[in-house]
């Protein structure tokens, strides 16, 4: 565990935790871990910042949180990761059992993952997803519980999807969270078109906030910030592949938006930060496209590990 901060605030202070959950695919399980052995331990959040898988986390902790409380949320939290483990049955790149012997968690290395690489050189996602499907639709449709976000007892959820022709962060709250701006949260612009809103079109929200910081420094100030990261922010190696290199790309540009917002919060600001390296540095880029039950369950006992050591 780390504390980040950055000019002297005064202001009324809450009791509540304000919590800030980065974007990360597949290694979002690690934030789950981490937020699974936190809520044990008897941490009350009372306002919520996340993007991409991020989002998505926090949406099924604050439905959640709203009905049965901490372990409501626990459970929530558990039931979306199942869900995405199932799907992962149906996922292409899925490795078979001599790839998995061959290569662990790299899907990298798989033939149908080089064919998408090719594909991906080649065409637009427009092309290659004309009907814009997306498997998290129905996921997201079957989980989300939009009465139970806008229940005073959940906690105040902001999510971030980044709007592409300003670049800016639009910030969706608890009663504007529907499917469509979680699908915009997650959006991966080189995977699918972009999610329309509004007449707007949205990718990913960790290119304009993982996640953004305001929404948690609000009057009455939270008693503590706490960030878990889902991203390394260190990888060694040079990657070699087209893919491996858009994906370390993505990967230090929201890292470096991140970073740019902690660097700007007032010196009194502090965060409280479980770092991410421990566990996902050794782990290939690739792996965030793996939802395998296993790696999943992996992921989340080693963030439940990172909370139970403070970080």
């Amino acid at each position: 565990m780390q504390e980040e901060s950055s000019d002297s605030v005064t202001a009324r202070v809450g009791d509540g935790v304000a919590l800030a959950l980065q974007g990360g695919g597949a290694h979002g399980a690690y934030a789950r871990g981490v937020l699974d052995r936190l809520l044990e331990q008897g941490l009350r959040i009372d306002r919520i910042s996340g993007v991409s898988s991020g989002a998505l986390i926090g949406a099924m902790l604050a439905q959640g949180m709203a009905y049965g409380g901490a372990d409501g949320a626990r459970a929530e939290m558990r039931r979306l990761w199942q869900r995405v483990g199932e799907a992962h049955r149906f996922n292409p790149f899925r490795a078979s059992p001599l790839e998995r012997w061959l290569w662990g968690w790299d899907i990298g290395s798989s033939l149908a993952w080089h064919g998408w690489e090719t594909a991906l050189r080649l065409f637009t996602p427009a092309v290659l997803n004309p009907f814009g499907h997306n498997p998290l639709r129905g996921l997201i449709a079957d989980l989300l519980d939009v009465d139970a976000l806008a229940d005073p007892r959940a906690p105040r959820l902001t999510i971030a999807a980044t709007d592409v022709e300003t670049g800016r962060a639009e910030l969706f709250g608890n009663r504007e969270i529907t499917v469509d701006t979680l699908l915009a949260s997650t959006c991966l612009p080189f995977v699918f078109p972009a999610v329309r809103i509004g007449g707007r079109a949205y990718w990913d929200g960790g290119y304009a906030g993982n996640p953004p910081l305001a929404p948690l420094i609000d009057v009455p100030l939270p008693r503590e910030r706490v960030l878990i990261r889902a991203q390394p922010a260190r990888r060694a190696g040079v990657p070699t592949t087209p893919t491996e290199i858009i994906n370390r790309l993505n990967e230090i540009a929201c890292h470096n938006v991140l970073e740019a917002e902690l660097a700007a919060l007032p010196a009194s600001i502090r965060v409280r930060s479980f770092a991410a390296d421990a566990a996902l540095t050794e782990l290939p880029i690739a792996s965030r496209f793996t939802a395998e039950h296993a790696f999943l369950g992996a992921l989340f006992d080693a963030g439940r590990a990172a909370a139970a050591g403070g970080g």
